[in-house]
Parts: C-alpha cells; structure tokens; sequence
C-alpha cells in the first residue's frame, strides 16, 4: 500500500473473512494508511522509502515463507480487487492443479469495469509480447490478482523492482516449471484512486522489459527479421541511387550513403541473431548433455 488511507481499511476488513492473516506492505506511505491497516487486524511491514511494486512483493514472499503459509494471495490495497473472488483463486491450488494463479480480466468470466480503451489495447500488446518469449498463452499477464502454492512461494525468486516483475515472476515460473492457470475475476476502475503508475510509463516499462526477455529467447525474430528487413530498404535504396547515377552526381551522394549504412546496419543485426541463436542452443545443448536439462 502506498498512501491508500481512503481504502485499506475497507480491503483488510473485507479480506479477513477469507484467509487466517494479511500482510500489508507500506511502501514509505506519508499518510495514515499503516495505522488504518493494524488497526484493522493487519500485519503492517513498513519500508522507509518508496520501492514500488517488485520491492513490496519481494518482501510479500519474504514474510510469507517466515510465516510458513499454506499459500499467498496478493491484491491491491486501493480497492480494484474483490476479496470475495480469494477462494476463487485458492481452488485451484488446495486442489493440486495449479502453483501460481491469475485473476484475469480476460478469460469467460472475467471483467475489467470501466477501463480505458487505450489501458486494454497496452495490456493487449503487453500480453502478446510476453507470450511470444514464454509460449505460456496467458490472457492477462498484468493482473495484480494473484495467488501462489507454498512450493510456489519457496521457488520463485525476482530482481526487478517495479511494473515489470509482474512479467518476471511469470517466466520464473515457467522456467521452474510451476503450473500456472487463470481464473476469471472482475476488476474495478472507480475506486478513489488507481494505479499509481501511469498508463504511458507503466505500458513502456512493462514491454521494454518484455521485449529484453524475447531477445534473449528468440534473437532470430527480434534481431534477425529487422535486420533483414533494413538491409532490403538498403539495397533497394542502392539500386534506386545506382539506376539515376546519370542524372546527377549530387542527387545520389545522400541517397547512396543512407542505403549503405541501413544495409550495414541490417546485416549487423542479422548477425548477431544468428550469434546469440547459435550460443542459445549450444548452451542448451550443454544444459541437456552435462545435467539433463531441457
């Protein structure tokens, strides 16, 4: 929580009725909010400055493997996500068929009430970034609504400290193979305030970070496929310059200096995704022969 002295009450009041504790972050809040929160019944852990999301749920996971739990649901404290959708996301792990669960948005089911066009369109292009590096076909990979087993809340482990843990968690998870399933909840976007990130810096963040990841996992398409696509501007450019050399010299200098750095340009980038595709595998190769790792 982050200065959510207008909600927290509300939230931890409503929560209580579903799990056996409830951990709130204070995330260097300057108003009322951590005293709201105990007084509510809370666990209050209070940072001293503001580290944003990935540092809160760091230390989420932190107190929750102190607390030996059973399992960890976490949601915000501004009111967007419905206490009463917790079992919901519990099912699924006290049953044994999933590790890590999502509230989405988007599978039948689910909802988001009153949310921006522009927000679903980021969340959108966000999503198919992610699943393009994970090929875990996730529908809602930036919901906050999320509950972990207690193998899940042992394993994983995250270095970002904001927005974007929300998509290293998720290949974390998928790396340490922990069963991951969605669940439909529905998300509300009129409570007194919302995110505390904006649309714009959150999406950038998010899917810079996203891109990163699917350069590591498949250099060939981020790499390779613009890289030849730079080197055909550049050739094309070259014959265009080549073919009115009668014309006049001046005319085709810039023109023929461009398409030579363009297509430089591009076999550089076609290069190094072959490089870094090649070194991928190999070390793969070596990750299957040495210590049988797929």
């Amino acid at each position: 929580m982050y200065n959510e002295e207008e909600t927290i009450g509300t939230v931890v009041t409503k929560v209580l009725d579903y799990v056996d504790d409830i951990i709130c972050v204070d995330d260097g809040s300057s108003d009322s909010s951590a005293r709201i929160a105990e007084s509510c019944g809370a666990i209050v852990h209070r940072h001293r400055v503001n580290r944003g999301y990935g540092g809160a749920l760091k230390t989420l996971f932190s107190k929750a493997r102190e607390m030996n739990a059973d399992a960890l649901v976490i949601l915000d404290s501004d009111g967007q996500h419905d206490p009463a959708d917790i079992p919901k996301l519990l099912a699924p792990i006290f049953s044994g068929e999933a590790d890590f669960v999502i509230g989405s948005r988007f599978v039948d089911g689910g909802g988001s009430e009153d949310m921006p066009a522009y927000r679903r369109l980021g969340i959108k292009v966000i999503t198919a970034a992610s699943n393009l590096s994970s090929d875990l076909g996730i529908q809602d990979t930036q919901s906050g609504y999320r509950a972990f087993s207690k193998s899940a809340i042992e394993r994983l482990r995250f270095d970002a400290e904001g927005m974007e843990l929300s998509l290293e968690m998720l290949e974390d998870a998928h790396e340490k193979d922990l069963t991951i399933q969605e669940v439909p909840t529905v998300i509300r976007y009129d409570v007194p305030k919302g995110s505390n990130f904006t649309a714009l810096s959150h999406g950038f963040t998010v899917l810079a970070w996203a891109m990163i990841s699917l350069s590591h996992k498949k250099p060939l398409l981020v790499l390779g496929l613009p890289g030849l696509g730079l080197f055909a501007t550049g050739a094309a450019m070259a014959l265009n310059a080549i073919n009115g050399i009668s014309d006049s010299v001046d005319a085709i200098v810039g023109p023929g200096l461009t398409s030579i750095w363009i297509g430089i340009l591009g076999l550089a980038l076609m290069a190094t995704g072959l490089v870094l595709q090649s070194a991928r595998n190999f070390i793969r190769h070596l990750l299957v022969k040495e210590f049988g790792w797929a």
